[in-house]
């Protein structure tokens, strides 16, 4: 029997990811699916056991998390727990059939979901498809990790599951324990955050609408309400020309830029003109790990984070400046990347029960890819087609992944926007993306979108 080995507060994120989970769930991410096609010799047994290990070695993974019997929710991280794992056979079903199968598989462990209280809060399945294929599943509850952590894992749990083969021992570097951000976080300044939270939200006073939402209206005048109930939200997926995304690396480079600033430059200006205001805010995830904390690269647990990115578009500003600009910002902005989003909406000027802003921008830089962290071991297997699904709560996300095609893809309401609303969207924002690499001193009033 599991005894407890630990007692401790949840960080910000973990707190409001928990109250989302509880009481607000249609307006939350909280469920975390990834699978991939997984392709050679596998030994299924040792897969298993590497996996087990992973979740012995970190205790995050080993975490539930309680609320009502305590004064403020708590993690409590036992000795050990058993991960729950499937094994099933698929070979005897055509490939047409697998797909279904797997489909309805995937819909079930979402609408399985997690009991909170109830740990391990992470599971994983593999579906033999032939002799040497397999689809592996994994799903987990967001209160334990971010994306950030996905490579870190895969990695270890490939690097021991290749030792275990060998009949050798696997020595890896020693745990850096989540619980160690949380006291750094306790020692940080609220009162300074806050500053500079109140100072950059100043007379900013209602959402940016979007402008191609055909609800927006409507939406807006219901009184209390979030926008996001009975939502069904699809994906476009969008990637730019090999050419094109080294042209806008080789930019960023030339301009002292990064990529991410590129992309949030460019969606203010698609925003802006959507919405026909020069004063626009909407979301960005950022990674929320402080530089200061030796090691926290290598921690798992959750560290993202949604903060407001505000930028102001006068039409006769210099493009690169402007950029320059916005990515200063971002720098100032990390020192209080920790706060909590609802905090942010106490200390602006938003009518409470109204969202800060109706669109989010995801920029997947992970330090360790899935594809990466395979492609470093010679285990025999390689890992392909990854495919994932998160909820957001936004009518509109933009999800933008890096490579030698660069990767957009819009996840939206489909009872707010239309499919060939959010496909003409990404073509805008090649549009734009291609006008700064052309004109870089044009004022932001010349960019054609």
């Amino acid at each position: 029997m599991s005894t407890i080995k630990d007692l401790y507060e949840l960080s910000p994120m973990q707190q409001g990811m928990l109250f989302h989970s509880l009481y607000a769930p249609e307006t939350g991410v909280y469920f975390e699916q990834r699978h991939c096609l997984l392709e050679g010799p596998l030994d299924s047994q040792a897969f298993r056991q590497a996996w087990q290990q992973v979740c012995d070695r970190y205790d995050i993974l080993r975490s539930e998390f309680h609320w009502e019997e305590t004064d403020k929710p708590l993690q409590v991280v036992y000795d050990t727990l058993e991960l729950p794992w499937s094994d099933e056979d698929w070979r005897e079903f055509s490939p047409t059939q697998q797909d279904e199968k797997l489909e309805a598989f995937l819909i079930a462990e979402r609408l399985q979901g997690f009991q909170l209280d109830r740990g391990p809060l992470m599971r994983c399945a593999l579906l033999r498809l032939g002799d040497s294929q397999y689809r592996f599943v994994w799903n987990y509850h967001h209160l334990l990790m971010d994306g950030w952590c996905n490579g870190v894992l895969i990695k270890e749990v490939l690097t021991i599951y290749q030792a275990n083969r060998q009949g050798q021992r696997c020595v890896l570097r020693p745990v850096k324990p989540y619980r160690d951000y949380i006291v750094w976080l306790q020692q940080q300044n609220k009162e300074s955050a806050e500053a500079y939270w109140r100072d950059a939200l100043k007379g900013f006073e209602s959402p940016t609408p979007l402008g191609i939402d055909r609800l927006q209206k409507d939406h807006l005048e219901i009184e209390g309400s979030t926008g996001h109930e009975g939502a069904i939200h699809q994906e476009e997926n969008y990637f730019l020309s090999t050419a094109l995304s080294k042209d806008l690396q080789t930019f960023a480079s030339q301009s002292r830029l990064t990529l991410n600033t590129l992309l949030q430059g460019a969606w203010a200006i698609v925003l802006g003109r959507y919405s026909g205001l020069e004063d626009v805010l909407f979301g960005i995830t950022v990674s929320g790990r402080p530089p200061a904390l030796a090691g926290v690269s290598s921690m798992v647990g959750l560290f993202i984070n949604t903060v407001p990115l505000r930028s102001q578009l006068s039409p006769t500003e210099p493009l690169l400046p402007w950029l320059q600009d916005l990515q200063q910002t971002q720098r100032d902005r990390e020192t209080y990347s920790y706060s909590l989003l609802a905090d942010l909406q106490t200390w602006s000027d938003v009518p409470s029960g109204t969202p800060l802003f109706e669109s989010l921008l995801v920029f997947e830089n992970y330090p360790i890819s899935i594809e990466a962290a395979t492609s470093s071991l010679d285990t025999g297997l390689s890992l392909r087609d990854g495919q994932g699904y998160e909820q957001t709560n936004y009518p509109l996300t933009l999800v933008v992944i890096p490579g030698e095609s660069i990767q957009l893809s819009c996840r939206y309401d489909t009872q707010r926007i239309s499919e060939a609303i959010a496909t003409r969207l990404l073509g805008h924002l090649e549009v734009v993306l291609r006008s700064f690499i052309e004109s870089p001193e044009q004022p932001l009033g010349h960019i054609p979108v």
